[in-house]
């Protein structure tokens, strides 16, 4: 088999922090395997700006003029993480035979991705990495992650455990992805209904090197929200079986305090009635709130809105000229891309 086409996809939100280290390591491992034989010297890395607001996207297009192997993609506002990726997958594919994503942070191992090839050259259409463990998860973190998964298993979702979006995909693999078009992305769900032929590689996640992370509290559960309506009705099914067993129990309630009446016997039973009150009245609104959640992802998918807008291509849109890597910053601004 000749050496494949590597594409690296990196998308990067506020990244400044971080990227430029990223940057040298990803080249340097680049240039490892290229020299090992393992990937074609045409294979690059691209860099996808989800609408930061630092200097991220000023640190790619610097890169990107000094160093042909670096690529950017630039978007027009914040599309968010599986958006972002998305974009940089689409853009990409029509350059490479296999193509990694991985987040800018350097937390995933990068050694992983030597793996990564390998299996491809094996055969392998999809390459997953799996994290052994989550030791560097907060407590909270990482109970919460463990519950998430077997959540989505008891729900039917087919999801590899411990796998975020570390993962190579052969070009074929993305093409038939690009026929998925939902804009409710989530890409770990969707990734397995492809069907290909697929294997894991495991690695140990790392600290962050640098910057905040990207997924407070808040994101987490919005993403894990995601995952579960997206891709299983199970939920609804659970709030009508909670619904037929309320009705049923209220039956029987029913009949024993008729009996009671009939018996002539009286029960005042306040506390029970408010009780079942605040009960049902509780399981009707998250009820309504979970059906509200379907029916707004059910509106998102009716529009049929662009899931991101490409502001910059700096893989298909020529640049005007190169510089060296030993060019001023001043020298790098005045470099304008060609737009189409």
């Amino acid at each position: 088999m000749s050496e494949p086409v590597l594409a690296i996809v990196v998308p990067c939100y506020n990244e400044e922090e971080v990227l430029p280290e990223t940057i040298g390591r990803l080249r340097a491992l680049r240039e490892e395997l290229v020299k090992e034989r393992l990937i074609s010297p045409k294979s690059a890395l691209l860099f996808v700006d989800d609408g930061s607001r630092d200097h991220t996207w000023k640190l790619i297009y610097k890169a990107s003029l000094r160093h042909p192997e670096v690529k950017g993609l630039k978007l027009a506002r914040n599309a968010g993480h599986q958006n972002a990726l998305l974009a940089g997958l689409f853009t990409a594919k029509a350059h490479a035979d296999c193509l990694i994503s991985i987040d800018a942070d350097l937390q995933d191992d990068l050694s992983a991705i030597r793996e990564f090839v390998k299996k491809f050259r094996e055969g392998y259409d999809i390459v997953y990495g799996v994290r052994r463990r989550r030791d560097t998860d907060t407590w909270f973190k990482r109970h919460t992650a463990q519950g998430f998964y077997r959540l989505m298993k008891v729900f039917g979702v087919d999801l590899v455990y411990n796998h975020a979006d570390y993962r190579l995909m052969s070009r074929r693999a993305v093409e038939t992805l690009e026929q998925f078009g939902e804009v409710n992305l989530f890409l770990r769900g969707i990734v397995p209904l492809l069907g290909f032929r697929s294997t894991a590689v495991y690695y140990d996640r790392k600290e962050r090197l640098a910057g905040k992370t990207k997924y407070p509290l808040k994101k987490m559960i919005a993403f894990a929200l995601d995952g579960v309506t997206s891709f299983s009705v199970t939920p609804i099914r659970f709030i009508s079986f909670i619904g037929f067993l309320s009705f049923v129990v209220s039956l029987i309630f029913g009949a024993y305090f008729l009996f009671l009446k009939w018996a002539g016997h009286t029960e005042t039973g306040w506390t029970s009635l408010i009780t079942s009150i605040w009960l049902l009245g509780g399981l009707q609104l998250i009820a309504l709130g979970l059906i509200g959640e379907y029916v707004g992802k059910i509106y998102k998918e009716t529009k049929r809105r662009p899931r991101y807008i490409v502001d910059l291509d700096l893989w298909n849109w020529p640049l005007p000229q190169r510089l060296s890597p030993s060019a001023s910053s001043e020298e790098a601004e005045a470099v304008e891309p060609m737009r189409p």
